[in-house]
């Protein structure tokens, strides 16, 4: 009845699309919480605020690598000694107090935001003029104008609505989404449509079907419907005028270690001894190549990135010398006579979770280590992280910005828990060579320092480095000029509407 009711509902829905003026672009999205930029804190609540209010600054739809474009505004004047930014309006129907007001809302002790750490290096903001927007910082913060490009950086009217390429027509809570757009434009989506569909198997078949234009990330459970064993998309989908765009994301999974558990925290070759344990190829095939295996804590394509070989990659004889270093030969505890025994605590026993835990364990147990698994639900997790009461966990981070800094400050001491430092890795040297990145003058002065905290990370292990995401996506022939992005907020905008005869 469940099932019967979900696609009654959809049909209805789509009954409803097809009455639409112009064309309609429509996929699925997880739920959305908030329509407030200060608040937001997922990417499906950035996915929708783009569409409605227009950040700062935007990101260059076609530029690779990922360049700023202006959006609300110019791209900024900045001052010599790197503290001052000037920003002049682009959108007439905005102001510098608009901007000025937006902004201040993420430092508002009335608002709480959650994306209150983007003013933390923030002195003082001015709008000088209606035009004219000064922001002066403490110190010296060369990625601030990609923090200025985020979607809580949105900049909303005095009233609280948006000037974004569509406005919000109905919202029906964990149903859907609909978007007019505010001034049609030839040849463009005039509608964009978000379908919450909780099951994958329904989003697969209403994409077969076409009723959804877009398929946001293909399942490990559907991909061999989607590529064949020779790597590239099936015959029956290239027939229908169905696209595959793969591009790797800035997303980096772990492994973290609690730092201050007894057992990992102060022997880093057992740590060393899991990374050269952790199988790259058998785990890659267990995601059915959708992952690039993590060489350290930087996905491809960000400056500063270390190139070398990870020292602790897949190495099972290594792993064998140097779990016996690390005080445990063949697994086992002298102290104890017995096999070490490790918990790996992981947020959401969903079956993908389960099946890949357990693979984990297999490549700890060829060097006699037993792992335990622990799941808890995602608050909880969290919370348990956050005040060390885990061993091992997993997570991942997103990257909000292409800057080495973005991932090497998960390693810094001032960012311990409940920062974003969960493994509360603390290391003195990383610590000087990271704040001289900051305050160096050039790229390449910065880079080398960068690429210092890199080695240090690297040698320490705090991290089981697992993978990076790839971004799999799958458009219908209804869809033109759609590039695959990192930064996919409100691009809807740029999509071109195709007729399929």
């Amino acid at each position: 009845m469940r099932m019967a009711r979900h696609l009654f509902l959809f049909a209805f829905a789509l009954c409803a699309a097809k009455g639409m003026d112009g064309a309609t672009f429509t996929r699925y999205l997880e739920r959305v919480t908030t329509m407030d930029p200060a608040l937001s804190q997922s990417i499906y609540d950035s996915r929708a605020i783009m569409l409605v209010y227009r950040s700062v600054l935007g990101v260059d739809y076609e530029a690779r690598p990922y360049a700023l474009a202006p959006d609300a505004c110019e791209l900024p004047e900045v001052s010599p000694d790197g503290l001052t930014y000037r920003f002049k309006m682009r959108d007439p129907d905005l102001t510098a107090h608009d901007v000025v007001r937006s902004l201040e809302r993420l430092r508002s002790p009335d608002i709480v935001s959650p994306n209150g750490w983007m003013m933390k290096g923030v002195a003082s903001m001015t709008a000088l003029d209606d035009c004219t927007v000064e922001i002066r910082l403490d110190s010296r913060c060369h990625y601030f104008p990609w923090l200025m490009a985020m979607p809580s950086a949105a900049v909303m009217k005095g009233d609280g609505s948006g000037t974004g390429p569509y406005e919000l027509v109905k919202w029906w809570k964990n149903h859907e989404m609909v978007f007019n757009r505010r001034v049609p434009s030839p040849g463009k989506f005039d509608t964009v449509r978000f379908l919450v569909v909780d099951d994958v198997s329904t989003q697969w078949l209403m994409f077969l079907k076409g009723e959804m234009d877009f398929l946001g990330d293909v399942s490990r459970d559907n991909w061999d419907a989607v590529v064949g064993v020779d790597g590239k998309l099936d015959p029956a989908l290239v027939a229908q005028g169905v696209e595959l765009h793969s591009i790797p994301t800035m997303d980096t999974m772990y492994i973290g270690f609690n730092m201050r558990d007894s057992v990992v925290g102060p022997n880093r070759k057992l740590r060393q001894a899991l990374n050269a344990a952790f199988d790259y190829p058998a785990w890659e095939h267990f995601y059915a190549g959708r992952i690039i295996p993590a060489d350290g804590p930087i996905p491809p394509g960000i400056e500063g990135r270390l190139e070398t070989p990870f020292q602790y990659g897949f190495d099972l004889e290594k792993a064998k010398r140097l779990i016996a270093e690390a005080g445990y030969p063949n697994g086992i505890d002298p102290s104890t006579g017995r096999r070490l025994v490790l918990t790996l605590t992981i947020g959401r026993a969903s079956q993908d979770n389960r099946e890949s835990g357990e693979l984990v364990a297999s490549f700890f147990e060829k060097i006699g280590v037993k792992l335990e698994l622990a799941f808890q639900t995602w608050d909880a997790f969290l919370k348990s992280v956050n005040e060390g009461r885990v061993q091992l966990f997993r997570i991942g981070w997103v990257g909000d910005y292409p800057d080495a800094q973005n991932f090497l400050q998960l390693f810094h001491s001032k960012n311990k828990s409940p920062g974003p430092n969960h493994t509360d890795y603390v290391n003195p040297e990383f610590d000087a060579e990271y704040d001289l990145a900051l305050a160096a003058n050039t790229a390449e002065e910065r880079n080398l320092h960068w690429i210092r905290c890199q080695e240090m990370v690297r040698e320490d292990c705090p991290w089981i480095f697992t993978h990076f995401n790839k971004s799999n996506s799958l458009t219908r022939p209804t869809v033109g000029n759609y590039i695959p992005s990192v930064f996919s907020y409100g691009y809807e905008q740029f999509y071109e509407a195709k007729e399929v005869k």
